[in-house]
């Protein structure tokens, strides 16, 4: 570890105020998450509520015969185990670590705690947990309705958008299985967006070269699902306790998107 690491690094966890975050910081673990590190298999339950600060987890669904695609991403703007406090009994899918880093753990129990409290941190999470089932949305629409070169490039934007530089490190694998695509089929994408000069790319190595090129090349999935947290983060979380009309409603309508 040869840079400081801070839980401000994480956007959930830099918007609560500072008694809030002082009260937690005890309770919150810096831990490495390296590549390919599972937290959660199809069926499973976390121990811990994950708070990236410099990884990003993939959220994976399989299917019976071994397909797989990926239907979310969790980096520094979110937190994996929403299943936590939504009630979930079950994590139906599989999270995965695809890019390398660290985060900060909290156990379940403390996580509860502090939802329960009805304060900031509750407003928050239900928020991204809003934000993550359009994302979820916006990527089903996308693997649906778009091609892969497209779909590579919306990857590529959203994983900048939480790293530090253009350097992408990724276990090459894992981009495959995220994709539910034939592994010749993705480096064939690779080398297509190559070749146009908007990336250079060795295995598990890659460099963009040029951003514009790559928003240009994809789809408006990418927009859409940059916007919904933007706007999350652009947001101030209001001290109050929520009333208990809305919080059952919030509760209730987000919990379609529990097991991530």
């Amino acid at each position: 570890m040869t840079a400081p690491h801070k839980p401000g690094q994480n956007q959930l966890l830099n918007a609560l105020p500072v008694a809030d975050l002082k009260r937690l910081f005890p309770h919150l673990e810096l831990v490495p998450m390296p590549i390919g590190e599972c937290y959660s298999e199809s069926g499973g339950k976390l121990k811990y509520a994950y708070f990236p600060t410099t990884s990003i987890v993939s959220l994976i669904n399989v299917t019976e015969n071994g397909a797989t695609a990926e239907i979310a991403n969790v980096g520094n703007e979110g937190m994996l185990g929403i299943s936590l406090f939504m009630d979930g009994n079950a994590t139906p899918c599989k999270s995965i670590v695809r890019a390398a880093g660290f985060g900060y753990k909290m156990k379940a129990r403390v996580l509860m705690e502090e939802f329960n409290r009805a304060g900031v941190m509750e407003r928050m999470l239900l928020r991204y947990t809003h934000a993550l089932i359009s994302q979820t949305s916006q990527t089903a629409t996308c693997n649906l309705n778009h091609s892969l070169d497209q779909r590579l490039c919306r990857w590529m934007l959203l994983t900048l958008d939480r790293m530090p530089s253009n350097e992408l490190i990724f276990a090459p694998e894992l981009v495959v299985s995220m994709f539910g695509a034939g592994g010749e089929e993705v480096m064939e994408a690779l080398r297509k967006l190559q070749q146009a000069g908007l990336i250079s790319y060795r295995l598990g190595h890659i460099t963009v070269l040029n951003r514009q090129g790559l928003e240009e090349q994809a789809c408006e999935c990418y927009s859409e699902i940059k916007m919904e947290f933007d706007r999350l983060h652009g947001l101030d979380f209001d001290w109050r306790p929520m009333p208990e009309s809305i919080r059952t409603w919030s509760r209730a309508s987000s919990s379609i998107c529990a097991y991530l």
